[in-house]
């Protein structure tokens, strides 16, 4: 039987514990985000079924994937109302795949590097979207959602 102090001291060890770390990808996966255009996000539905996964532009960042879009999406409607989880498969719909959980998020920095980096990455895109995105961020019309693997 363990002693009061005993348990106590278990108790404080494993508050000190990381809780909800994310997950590290494998090397592989982390490649295929640095080098792939797409990603396809299938939002986990109330019931527990999958969207059909939406191709989007994205930025990979700090060990996480961010995207931009509308404040009305079901991907961002389903994070406020707290389905969080996430299926992320990286290059095309049958690719490599990771599971995440998503969060909308005020980044102003993130923000400003995604828009840098998608005017290089989307390059043929990017001239028709970019005012979008920018006054997107501005007013409203658009939010950040940060994806981090589980």
């Amino acid at each position: 039987m363990r002693t009061p102090k005993r348990t106590i001291a278990w108790f404080l060890l494993l508050c000190l514990l990381p809780v909800g770390s994310p997950a590290a990808l494998d090397s592989e996966l982390v490649k295929a985000l640095e080098s792939s255009k797409y990603v396809y996000i299938s939002s986990q539905r109330k019931d527990g079924s999958w969207s059909r996964p939406a191709e989007i532009w994205f930025l990979y960042h700090n060990d996480a994937v961010y995207v931009g879009t509308r404040p009305e999406s079901w991907r961002a409607k389903r994070i406020r109302w707290g389905r969080t989880r996430a299926r992320i498969a990286v290059g095309k719909p049958d690719g490599p795949t990771f599971y995440a959980k998503g969060a909308i998020v005020e980044e102003p920095a993130t923000v400003e590097k995604m828009l840098q980096v998608f005017a290089t990455k989307y390059r043929d895109g990017w001239s028709r979207h970019e005012e979008s995105f920018r006054q997107g961020f501005r007013d409203g019309r658009r939010v950040l959602i940060r994806y981090v693997p589980e």
